[in-house]
């Protein structure tokens, strides 16, 4: 398959107004990409178009993709525009054991982060695979590769959205079109500091863990973002960012019965 060309094309990116994702949007308009971007944090969102507008043509979809109403008429209006870049970013985590979760916690991290990716996806594969050359992006995480204690509802989502990719790798190669999953590690974003907590979840207990984990946020997303990008340019079929999400996926592969003791004790030894 040729490299993927930014240029002249139009891409369509969810979770656009911070973190990755507003990286990636400012990325993929030095490339020359139109881009449609989308997000519910409206004055976020606003902020990206403004910062790219000047160079690129920039529309905005204010929509919280935990509205499965609101996401099914995105995919909608979508739909009929030459897509031919799909950048599933946006996501939400939830802490907390599975016993500490209502199903309307669990649901709302299933919808926004694997269910919505399957709709929009669903309604753009016609653009996308109309002719040769369509990219599909989906970002799972470092959780996609491993599932600890604690992130049963984040993980899950992860896992599935990295099945749903290698399914879609398979079906879309015959049309020309590619497929990358992204498996972030600890990067420098909102998502895991603005994280919800389960409803059963000991306060002081996930404060104390959250504390230790956020010095684990160490990766710049604009770094993060170079990367997915440069990805996206070669078809690479698996994008894995920074060492923390190297190092799980290794130790997944190697002790995929026994990692949990190892990397407990790995992950107290970096939070130090």
């Amino acid at each position: 398959m040729e490299d993927y060309r930014f240029a002249g094309r139009t891409a369509v990116l969810t979770g656009a107004a911070s973190g990755i994702g507003e990286q990636l949007a400012y990325g993929l308009a030095e490339r020359g990409s139109s881009l449609v971007l989308v997000d519910r944090d409206a004055e976020g969102l606003a902020r990206v178009a403004d910062t790219v507008r000047s160079s690129v043509k920039v529309e905005t979809h204010v929509v919280d993709l935990a509205d499965r109403a609101a996401v099914a008429a995105l995919g909608e209006e979508l739909a009929p525009k030459p897509v031919r870049l799909l950048i599933n970013n946006a996501g939400v985590a939830l802490g907390g054991r599975f016993r500490e979760l209502t199903l309307d916690e669990f649901e709302w991290v299933m919808d926004i982060n694997f269910r919505a990716p399957v709709v929009l996806t669903h309604a753009l594969l016609p653009a996308l695979t109309e002719e040769p050359g369509g990219h599909l992006v989906n970002v799972s995480s470092l959780y996609g590769l491993i599932g600890p204690a604690g992130q049963s509802a984040y993980s899950s989502s992860k896992f599935a959205i990295r099945g749903f990719s290698e399914v879609l790798r398979h079906e879309l190669v015959e049309t020309g079109t590619g497929v990358t999953q992204v498996h972030p590690g600890g990067i420098r974003t909102n998502v895991a500091r603005s994280a919800r907590l389960g409803s059963g979840v000991d306060p002081v207990e996930a404060a104390q863990h959250q504390a230790a984990f956020a010095k684990l946020l160490s990766y710049p997303p604009e770094k993060a973002a170079a990367e997915i990008l440069d990805g996206v340019e070669k078809r690479r079929t698996r994008v894995l960012i920074a060492a923390s999400a190297r190092i799980p996926d290794v130790l997944a592969r190697v002790l995929p019965g026994s990692y949990g003791p190892v990397l407990d004790r790995l992950t107290a030894l970096l939070a130090r």
